[in-house]
């Protein structure tokens, strides 16, 4: 069995070189704990350099995002910048991306440009709304299959999914998803990936989870729902919080 894998978003923080070094100093100090992982950091681009010297050794480098142009575009970071970095994984298609206005069809462009590159697209995947009828995993079924559609078993063998539903982003824990709901939803996606990819590829595609994951609901989420880890978001701002969350990965 391959690690766990666990991805930090750091999204837009922390707001100075200052408060990334003294974040990078908490997390160097777990560096053994961090070993037993697949750990990705995924900071503003701004600090890719500094993490990849402080962090080198027990982590690897991860993008928010990935450009789709490879032209000279003002503000674009191109996959071949992100590469000479040492960029491994991109997070493609994060629910706040969308809710911008990106589509699937653009998520689907980005995977193929990220899976030619040689960077593992980390595609992330999510219903708005949660219904006790069972809708959603129709939106699901749909997003899915538009974001990843036209790759064949090969390529579709060499991506990671990560299932945040938007509506328990944010949330307190006791408020966001139930083990046996997010259980239900990855066999769900699993299904839709055996039918696009055979039973297979569906099986070597690690599912993480993002959405309020915290110190204290960690541990049950990761126990019997299928899933090989986590993207984490705030709280893989505090050195602490995420040394716990990475612990409960490893003790499942």
């Amino acid at each position: 069995m391959s690690k766990p894998i666990l991805v930090a978003n750091w999204k837009n923080h922390p707001s100075s070189l200052a408060e990334v070094t003294f974040l990078l100093k908490g997390l160097s100090a777990n560096k053994l704990v961090y070993k037993k992982l697949s750990l990705f950091v995924a900071p503003p681009l701004t600090y890719l350099d500094l993490v990849k010297e402080k962090a080198l050794g027990y982590a690897k480098l991860a993008s928010q995002d990935i450009s789709l142009t490879h032209k000279t575009t003002t503000g674009a970071v191109t996959v071949d910048i992100l590469k000479s970095f040492g960029v491994k994984l991109a997070i493609i298609g994060h629910s706040e991306r969308r809710a911008l206005g990106e589509t699937s069809e653009q998520v689907r462009e980005k995977v193929k440009l990220a899976l030619r590159s040689g960077i593992t697209p980390l595609v992330c995947i999510g219903e708005l709304s949660h219904d006790q009828d069972g809708e959603h995993f129709e939106f699901l079924r749909k997003e899915i299959k538009l974001s990843l559609a036209g790759l064949n078993k090969s390529n579709a063998s060499k991506l990671s999914l990560a299932y945040e539903p938007v509506w328990a982003i944010g949330k307190r824990t006791q408020d966001a998803i139930e083990p046996i709901d997010l259980s239900q939803t990855v066999i769900f996606i699993k299904k839709v990936l055996t039918d696009m990819f055979g039973r297979k590829v569906a099986e070597s595609i690690p599912i993480l989870y993002g959405g309020s994951v915290e110190t204290n609901n960690a541990k049950i989420l990761i126990r019997e729902t299928g899933i090989r880890g986590f993207l984490v978001g705030h709280a893989s701002l505090n050195a602490k919080s995420f040394k716990e969350i990475a612990q409960a990965l490893i003790s499942k």
